[in-house]
């Protein structure tokens, strides 16, 4: 209870609903594509193998990271070769240890429900108000913006960790080298390597959208997220054997 207050994370203390998820695409490294960063809304409307339709950050709640695998693959029909997960604390633990990262909202940001109260402009961020930017709904777009700093804080992150002052700093990269170890949970066929590539791949240049969205609706579950199927299809039908991204499917601003 008291590492879930100081971070203002809230909730049930367990194995909840996954907060935040990013498809990741990386070509081959003579494909000359850049990686694709595609956020996938919590609340979206789909089939949970063997359980019915349901907000997709409920597979987790039922079946762990097996479910939530499976139901996105199933989703976007997509193989995912790899899964990473970082929970609320690790998530801080490891943006203290690169020295935090630097944001720039263009607004103020005041959300007492994320621990947060931002002036708008440039500021480096510690792992509290880094977690509570990234969570935080409290914008005029809600959840679209949500998104869209949790993509932009990644590669702002992926960026301080591979910068000279992170990597040349023994009192830095050693620090990043623990908390990593320890905030992660990865797949059983995971490597080290496959961190340092998707590490390595993401600090450059990267395209980044949100899966397409049709409509905003009601439904059993509560206010959901209809996927845009065809616009979806034909963004997945582009990530699976590498050409670029169709420009009318992509969403870079959520």
């Amino acid at each position: 209870p008291e590492q879930a207050a100081a971070p203002a994370t809230g909730g049930d203390i367990g194995n909840g609903s996954t907060d935040t998820m990013l498809l990741v695409h990386i070509g081959g490294w003579a494909s000359g594509i850049p990686p694709t960063m595609v956020s996938l809304p919590r609340d979206s409307y789909v089939d949970i193998p063997g359980h019915g339709q349901d907000k997709i950050n409920a597979a987790f709640a039922i079946g762990g990271a097996p479910l939530l695998t499976q139901t996105v693959e199933q989703a976007t029909g997509l193989h995912l070769d790899h899964y990473a997960e970082v929970g609320f604390d690790g998530f801080a633990e490891l943006v203290d240890a690169v020295g935090g990262v630097t944001m720039c909202p263009t607004e103020p940001i005041s959300d007492p429900l994320a621990g947060i109260d931002l002036p708008a402009g440039c500021q480096e961020l510690d792992g509290r108000s880094a977690l509570g930017f990234v969570r935080t709904r409290a914008t005029p777009r809600a959840d679209l913006d949500r998104m869209l700093h949790q993509r932009a804080f990644m590669s702002a992150l992926l960026h301080r960790a591979a910068s000279p002052a992170v990597l040349l700093n023994p009192l830095r990269w050693y620090p990043m080298a623990h908390a990593v170890g320890g905030a992660l949970t990865v797949d059983q066929g995971g490597h080290v390597w496959d961190l340092a590539r998707l590490g390595w791949a993401l600090h450059g240049d990267t395209v980044t959208t949100t899966v397409p969205i049709g409509d905003f609706t009601r439904s059993d579950s509560g206010s959901v997220v209809i996927w845009d199927r065809e616009a979806a299809r034909r963004l997945v039908a582009a990530l699976a054997p590498d050409p670029p991204v169709p420009a009318d499917v992509l969403n870079p601003v959520g």
